[in-house]
């Protein structure tokens, strides 16, 4: 496949992935995420490669989902053609990125919106800039149940997760890291460095053993339920879409809804 939404890059065991649609903030539309699943699994195949970064190029990791894409290209699905969409782009692309065999870093800077949140949560670790930010404000603006993939809880705890997702309020990176989703916060200008050198530092460890211990933490996550709260999420986001609250957003334009949310949750 040839990349037109990604940058693809690999260097002494290391792949460097990144979003690249900086003009749309990297918004994740059909092409991209498709660009980004194919890569994972080209790096996921590569010997030489050990671990993978995702990162994003521009001001911003990711504004979320391209909803004027969604508007555009898919304005009229049925429950069913909507429901198997989204579970291949969203819930199946997630869940691959969570289970890849070769350890996964989130290089975080800006603003990392819903299905951004979603995304650098399917990582096993997170560097963030200082002045990266996450926020989802699905439930709060359109009336959809968060994102697709409700990692909310498992990365949060349960009363920091309701608290975001009830206000539509933003966390900052110090505040991710102090409640556990960031493992570090560095300066913006050392955030590249700094994902790199914890990138190299875990590709000089023996692959074979890493791939085992990521396999037993994900399999005690999934012991304490967390493959099926998952999927349980995906089934309840998508009875949401017909709630009277989101078909109105729809009609209104979902991306103006949600500016209008955020101004609400600023205020």
């Amino acid at each position: 496949m040839v990349y037109e939404q990604i940058l693809y890059a690999t260097n002494d065991g290391v792949c460097r992935i990144a979003l690249n649609r900086p003009e749309h903030r990297n918004a994740q539309g059909r092409q991209l995420l498709e660009e980004l699943d194919d890569a994972m699994r080209r790096a996921e195949s590569d010997s030489n490669v050990r671990v993978v970064i995702l990162a994003a190029e521009g001001a911003h990791f990711s504004a979320g989902h391209d909803l004027k894409e969604s508007q555009r290209d898919r304005p009229s699905l049925s429950v069913e053609q909507r429901w198997e969409w989204e579970e291949e782009h969203y819930l199946n692309y997630c869940l691959r990125i969570w289970d890849l065999k070769k350890p996964t870093i989130a290089e975080v800077h800006g603003a990392c919106i819903a299905a951004g949140f979603m995304l650098v949560n399917m990582c096993d670790l997170i560097v963030a800039s200082e002045d990266a930010y996450f926020a989802d404000p699905v439930a709060h603006s359109i009336g959809a149940a968060s994102v697709e993939v409700l990692v909310h809880p498992w990365v949060l705890g349960a009363r920091k997760a309701k608290e975001l997702l009830y206000t539509g309020g933003k966390l900052t990176a110090a505040d991710a890291m102090a409640a556990g989703m960031v493992n570090r916060v560095v300066p913006r200008g050392e955030l590249e460095t700094a994902t790199m050198e914890l990138a190299a530092r875990i590709a000089n460890a023996p692959p074979f053993g890493l791939r085992l211990m990521k396999k037993s933490i994900n399999r005690l996550l999934d012991i304490q339920g967390f493959r099926n709260s998952i999927q349980a999420h995906f089934d309840t986001h998508q009875l949401s879409h017909e709630s009277e609250t989101f078909r109105s957003a729809t009609q209104k334009g979902l991306s103006g809804t949600i500016r209008q949310g955020k101004a609400k949750a600023a205020s």
